[in-house]
């Protein structure tokens, strides 16, 4: 196949990129702007081209002929009968449905491009099914509080609705960058997300690595916009962050700000809040205690902070807002539940994309040598293993007690650097800090603990920290530089990613990290390890595989100190 084009396309629009190919760097750079990663394996990635997938592109600016043209001449033997009407069709739908406010009536009003798409049987079912009526040729009418149940569901249906009814201003904020700031200033990339959100029309999503500002792209799209504003975050160190920023970066003083969180209720011109505060509920049949924080204020902006985790009960309420504008950041859209869609229908579609790879080449994140390490089992383990149920098998493979050796062997690799161990299970993380003589951070760790333990990995006090999957997300460890994972969820790829990012922040010197993934060989670990590891590899990483590490120090050590021109202050990389 290398001496033809480097993919074969198929009619049900599967794409196989052969990696042993001289254009395989090329192409896999470019296939994720219209196309998704399903798998990985060695000699060929497969990946599907989905209409969630083309709106996106098509969002972003992307033109149907040159994807076309981008396959015909990857495959080198022209696309499947009926592939190029097809890819057109779907990428025409988006922006032929369009969304406007009626003068003065409460009402919205749905039009199309023609009278043909309205009688579209898909388009006006679900339309009358969300209360729309026909009201003239090129126009239906129905309530406002239906406008994010109609969206949601039209593209469902197959048919994408760009939302141009317009946003209530909210109650105005002077919020400006804080004077006298010189050390920092917007970089390129991030002017251009919060640029790209605000000609969107304020309601969309801006994709970005862990460590290369995400933070910083909301509190730009604050400053445009000057609205009080509502963010919400997976975690409360991820409240604390958020307030550090705003503070820090802008004029807003401490009173302006609010947090709400289990520990703190406050509700000000700016309030950060967690997703699990919203849900909360005192039972399984009751209410949600707090969700109505989402009409305390007169919020002009919501910002959905690792938008990838959005809960149900949260789209539900996201769904009757649809007149605040909003933005989603994430540095994945992958979704395990499946709802992207939900996503791109309700808090909007993908404003901005850079490649993971193309911050790393410009050095504003670090760049990251991936290690799968197999480790075998004891033959006492492997009798267990072999006759344990299926959900057992994964459990004990992921938590081998030979685990702890090879932990201790990289631990040992990179003395002097700043070593993240992180895991799934509370008795393996106990385990390996009794071995390790480090301390271990879980959902039972009171917020202070957590806090000074951060502060001191950060100051280099502490070399080691244990971290279960509370560190997951939003949690600001500038100076980690390696990182093992000894185990993780069964095939998250989102984990997969969000635990990279805990080492993709600047670094001084060689700006480089290690991502080490443990795996037990011969089980059903590995099986999940290759689904974690499929969004990384679709942003361009590679996994070495290795079974000794004996000679690990040789060959993973760290660079010496020369330099990062683009180093950042940690602060400001979240």
């Amino acid at each position: 196949m290398i001496d033809k084009g480097p993919c074969v396309v198929r009619r049900d629009r599967t794409v196989l990129l052969d990696c042993r190919h001289p254009e395989f760097d090329a192409v896999r750079d470019r296939l994720p702007v219209f196309a998704e990663l399903v798998k990985s394996p060695p000699h060929y990635h497969t990946y599907r081209i989905t209409p969630l997938t083309l709106w996106n592109a098509a969002a972003l600016g992307a033109d149907p002929g040159e994807i076309i043209d981008s396959l015909e001449q990857w495959s080198g033997r022209g696309l499947p009968s009926g592939l190029e009407d097809e890819i057109r069709l779907l990428m025409s739908r988006y922006g032929r449905l369009t969304l406007h406010a009626s003068d003065g009536s409460g009402e919205l009003l749905l039009r199309g491009d023609s009278d043909e798409l309205l009688n579209e049987h898909e388009v006006r079912q679900t339309a009358e099914a969300c209360g729309f009526q026909r009201t003239g040729r090129l126009e239906m009418a129905g309530s406002a509080a239906c406008r994010g149940l109609l969206k949601q569901e039209l593209a469902r249906a197959g048919y994408p609705v760009l939302d141009q009814a317009g946003y209530h201003e909210g109650e105005a904020l002077d919020i400006r960058w804080k004077e006298g700031d010189s050390a920092f200033k917007l970089r390129e990339y991030q002017r251009e997300a919060a640029r790209r959100f605000g000609i969107s029309g304020s309601s969309g999503i801006a994709v970005l690595p862990c460590g290369a500002g995400k933070t910083i792209v909301g509190l730009a799209a604050l400053e445009e916009l000057k609205c009080e504003t509502l963010v919400l975050t997976s975690n409360a160190t991820s409240v604390r962050q958020w307030t550090e920023e705003l503070l820090k970066r802008t004029n807003l003083s401490p009173e302006s700000v609010g947090e709400y969180t289990g520990e703190r209720r406050q509700v000000r011109p700016v309030t950060v809040a967690t997703y699990q505060m919203l849900t909360h509920r005192t039972s399984k049949e009751g209410g949600f205690s707090h969700m109505g924080l989402f009409n305390e204020r007169n919020w002009g902006l919501i910002v959905y902070d690792e938008v990838h985790l959005l809960p149900a009960p949260v789209f539900r309420a996201t769904a009757e807002i649809q007149a605040t504008r909003r933005l989603g950041l994430t540095a994945t859209l992958v979704r395990e539940d499946g709802r992207e869609g939900d996503v791109f229908s309700l808090i909007g579609p993908k404003v901005y994309d850079c490649p993971w790879k193309t911050l790393e080449r410009q050095g504003w994140i670090a760049a990251v040598q991936c290690v799968e390490v197999q480790v075998p089992m004891e033959p006492e383990l492997k009798k267990r293993y072999l006759y344990a149920a299926p959900k057992e098998k994964f459990r004990l493979a992921s938590a081998n007690p030979a685990k702890a050796e090879t932990a201790v062997k990289i631990i040992e690799a990179h003395k002097g650097a700043s070593i993240l161990v992180i895991g799934q299970y509370l008795d393996q993380l106990a385990g390996l800090a009794a071995i390790i003589g480090a301390p271990v951070i879980t959902g039972k760790t009171p917020q202070q603990e957590r806090i000074e333990l951060y502060n001191r990995f950060n100051a280099g006090v502490l070399p080691v920290l244990i971290v279960s999957k509370v560190a997951n997300f939003a949690v600001n460890l500038p100076d980690a530089s390696v990182a093992i994972e000894v185990s993780g969820a069964f095939g998250s790829r989102q984990e997969e990613a969000q635990r990279l990012g805990r080492v993709l922040r600047p670094k001084r010197g060689a700006n480089r990290a290690f991502f080490y993934t443990l795996v037990t060989e011969d089980s059903r670990e590995q099986e999940f390890a290759l689904k974690r590891r499929l969004f990384l590899t679709e942003q361009g990483y590679e996994y070495a595989v290795m079974q000794k590490l004996d000679s690990a120090a040789q060959k993973f050590n760290l660079l010496p100190d020369c330099g990062n021109p683009h180093e950042q202050e940690a602060s400001g990389s979240l």
